[in-house]
């Protein structure tokens, strides 16, 4: 039965393992290799990124790169970051929450340096190929976080949907994302709809026809290392709203 519906507040100790999946894109390497670092207490999601966490795919992926990433979707091959890739390790669909249109928020905060990021994002399943554009509701790089303002990505990533356009960009917002913030999307057949804690920031007129799975993560970025102490990256989600 497909879930139309998500209001997660991260009651107990747990994920709830029918919604979430803590594994970030597992058949490009593996689900021990791609593990998130994770805890649920006090009704809160936490998102880290330790000092000893491995990276990801480092033999194949172009840019050194750490992620702590829940999904709740994952389907083998979806988000395919070079040509030719192989998968190592299969896996089975598991459709948590994949909306096709409808409303979705989620209200998180960051610790970000310099050197890492953090996203809300949404990705087509790809039991097609074509199926594979992204709504990117919020992305943020640590290096253009200034004070009580950032840099916020959001938009639509066209990747390999000949029915969409690329169409993303960063504005800044005066917000202090170490503090609690709703990130959302209104989603339609006729095109997206872009909030930031309730005002509308953005409007598309595209969005993809197809089922999406939702993404939140937390990433750093090795390379760009400049020597200095630089705090664990950290998200923390305390609610996350879905309504098909």
């Amino acid at each position: 039965m497909t879930r139309t519906h998500l209001d997660e507040r991260f009651p107990g100790r747990d994920l709830d393992r029918s919604v979430w999946f803590p594994y970030y894109l597992p058949h490009w390497s593996s689900r021990a290799e791609s593990a998130a670092t994770w805890e649920v207490r006090d009704g809160e999601l936490r998102l880290t990124i330790p000092p000893g966490q491995p990276l990801w795919c480092p033999d194949l992926h172009p840019e050194p790169l750490r992620v702590s990433c829940v999904q709740t979707g994952s389907f083998t091959g979806q988000q395919p970051f070079a040509d030719g890739l192989v998968v190592r390790e299969e896996q089975p669909t598991f459709l948590g929450y994949t909306p096709c249109y409808g409303s979705v928020e989620v209200r998180m905060r960051a610790t970000v340096s310099p050197r890492s990021m953090f996203a809300f994002w949404m990705s087509g399943i790809e039991d097609e190929p074509h199926r594979s554009g992204e709504i990117c509701v919020a992305e943020v790089f640590g290096d253009t976080v200034d004070g009580h303002s950032a840099a916020v990505g959001m938009g639509v990533h066209r990747f390999r949907d000949p029915g969409l356009v690329e169409e993303f960009s960063a504005e800044r917002f005066d917000l202090d994302v170490s503090e609690f913030h709703r990130y959302g999307v209104d989603w339609r057949a006729d095109g997206l709809t872009f909030s930031v804690d309730g005002t509308v920031v953005r409007r598309v007129r595209q969005s993809p026809s197809y089922p999406m799975q939702l993404m939140i993560g937390v990433f750093d970025f090795p390379a760009k290392a400049t020597g200095a102490d630089v705090p664990v990256p950290e998200l923390v989600v305390s609610h996350v709203t879905g309504l098909s």
